[in-house]
């Protein structure tokens, strides 16, 4: 359970990695079935926590600046990380942090948080830093896993927002961005298995949206 009087967005996210590890490390499905076979170049993975997309990425031969909030989640890619794996790890609140340059992918994938995330100008941001022709991929959660206790609130839409595609795309152009220049690659609610708290294995639902930018940047 969140504890909303803890203190600051980073000293919440520093704490919850330091009491210990919090993923597999594994990337997650959703990337590697959107971005599997897409030419290699440079990417941007905002809310990188522990590495593992950031690590398939650069295994992939992507050359990857990965941001997060917090030192203690990038410190466990870090320590993953190979001789040839090219990853910038950068500690920063996305909320006050401008990407440096332009990207040929940018992926936010489970960007959600109930402390201090401005998600929609974070990710009408990370679309500003898209290149010619790049991609931006976001990949959410569509709604809490259904057996989530009411008491854990970590994933309840009274607390965090969880757009379906067609509304996360819709809340990009309201926040400004030009429907012109973008094309729709995937916008789907998928499926992928997962294991329940109780050991039983069960179907949760993402949402994709994957744009290609079609003009050239400004």
């Amino acid at each position: 359970m969140i504890d909303h009087d803890h203190g600051t967005a980073a000293e919440y996210w520093e704490e919850r990695y330091r009491a210990g590890t919090n993923w597999s490390g594994a990337p997650n499905i959703a990337l590697v079935r959107e971005i599997e076979g897409v030419a290699p170049g440079t990417a941007l993975d905002l809310g990188s926590g522990e590495g593992g997309d950031a690590l398939w990425l650069a295994r992939n031969g992507w050359a990857v600046t990965a941001v997060d909030i917090a030192p203690a989640a990038l410190a466990v890619g870090a320590a993953a990380q190979q001789p040839g794996d090219d990853i910038t790890w950068v500690a920063a609140d996305l909320g006050q942090w401008e990407p440096p340059a332009s990207y040929d992918l940018v992926s936010a994938c489970f960007l959600h948080s109930t402390v201090g995330l401005p998600r929609n100008r974070v990710l009408r941001r990370a679309a500003e830093a898209v290149a010619p022709d790049g991609v931006l991929l976001i990949v959410g959660h569509s709604g809490a896993p259904h057996w989530t206790p009411p008491e854990n609130d970590g994933y309840h839409h009274e607390q965090v927002e969880l757009p379906d595609p067609d509304e996360m795309f819709a809340i990009l152009l309201a926040e400004g961005l030009n429907r012109d220049d973008w094309t729709v690659v995937t916008s789907a609610l998928v499926d992928r298995p997962a294991v329940a708290q109780d050991g039983s294995a069960t179907v949760i639902t993402d949402s994709v949206l994957k744009l290609q930018r079609t003009s050239p940047t400004k």
